[in-house]
């Protein structure tokens, strides 16, 4: 039969993953998942050379265990608090701060986006709304390494998602690390939608330097970078430059940046969307 051995035969790694360990391919399917975010049950099966009934039994196993969570034909990683869809708590409270001119800036992001369109998001809350502001039958591609946006993606069912996996940052909610960069660096997109946890008159600033070797890099692979951000990054501070106003094409906002920033912005000929007046 076909994967067994006899006599003195050494089994292959892929027979040893399905016939003696158990444990071990599991846990292959966990960092399988932790490089690519979302992986299909088919591509694992190829991937760990076992059928695709032995990951299905797998799968649940880890569905159980909390590790994993099981969806039509493939498989994600759970989101921070174990799986009850919610993200970290921290993250969550970001998110439930000033949500309506989040949206806002989200409405605007979307009215730029294009038809069959290939737009990347940052990790940031502001940069979640314009995931959530896209219509649901958008026939174009998302490349992102926030988990809520991927989890939100998936239910857009002609979109095409591009998960960046990598190592979990709880406090973004996001993937980063060397595999993120890697992955990320080998694309291209129209657009980045950047995020920020606080702007000045010098430019954009990131919140942990953890985060700032990723958005970089996805500055580095779009034609355009456009910033979104909600009122409040106008008067927040934080420790990691990540970029001069010159970088940028466009900022979209809920309401205009203070007259140093607005100075900036003209000089650059960087571009600002602003709700219409009431």
């Amino acid at each position: 039969m076909t994967g067994e051995t006899d006599g003195d035969e050494v089994p292959t790694a892929a027979q040893t993953l399905r016939y003696r360990d158990a444990p071990r391919r599991r846990q292959a399917i966990v960092e399988c998942l932790q490089s690519a975010g979302y992986i299909g049950i088919d591509d694992l099966a190829r991937r760990l050379g076992v059928s695709e009934m032995t990951v299905r039994r797998d799968a649940r196993r880890l569905h159980r265990e909390g590790r994993v969570v099981a969806l039509r034909g493939a498989l994600k990683l759970p989101t921070l608090d174990g799986g009850t869809g919610l993200p970290a708590a921290e993250y969550r409270d970001r998110a439930e701060a000033a949500q309506a001119a989040k949206m806002a800036v989200g409405r605007l992001a979307v009215a730029d986006i294009r038809h069959g369109d290939v737009i990347a998001v940052d990790a940031g809350t502001t940069a979640l709304e314009v995931v959530r502001a896209l219509p649901r039958m958008f026939d174009g591609t998302v490349v992102t390494h926030s988990i809520p946006a991927i989890d939100h993606l998936l239910g857009l069912p002609s979109t095409k998602t591009i998960g960046l996996g990598g190592d979990v940052y709880r406090p973004s909610c996001a993937f980063v690390g060397s595999v993120t960069v890697e992955t990320a660096s080998r694309l291209r997109v129209r657009t980045f939608y950047l995020g920020a946890a606080a702007v000045d008159a010098r430019g954009i600033y990131a919140s942990a330097d953890t985060e700032r070797l990723v958005k970089q890099t996805l500055m580095s692979i779009a034609d355009r970078v456009v910033l979104v951000i909600d009122h409040r990054k106008f008067e927040a501070t934080a420790p990691v430059f990540l970029c001069s106003w010159g970088r940028l094409s466009m900022v979209i906002s809920d309401r205009p940046p203070p007259p140093e920033i607005r100075a900036q912005l003209r000089e650059q000929g960087v571009e600002v969307v602003l709700p219409p007046a009431e």
